[in-house]
């Protein structure tokens, strides 16, 4: 599945991952491959990225990884999910 993170400062991180976790007002969530359409808003939290990914160096310092689990905090957002696509808008 693609995931794109965008910030009001640039585009932190676009390509391919296995799972994201978000901090969704009703509570966390996982979007999974083939995960049905879905548009949410985001709470301060963690956004959590499983999958082998490549940070530019420019935002390396957004986001703290551990092995194959990448994590980004987050004051606030919107996540929009469609045909395996998540477009993940944050401050």
């Amino acid at each position: 599945m693609q995931l794109e993170i965008v910030s009001p400062e640039a585009q932190l991180f676009s390509g391919d991952v296995i799972s994201v976790t978000v901090p969704g007002a009703s509570g966390s969530f996982q979007i999974l491959n083939n995960h049905a359409p879905i548009v949410s808003t985001l709470v301060e939290g963690q956004v959590k990225i499983q999958g082998k990914i490549k940070l530019d160096e420019a935002a390396k310092s957004k986001f703290t990884q551990e092995g194959d689990v990448t994590y980004l905090n987050i004051q606030s957002g919107a996540v929009e999910l469609s045909d395996n696509k998540v477009i993940l808008l944050t401050e």
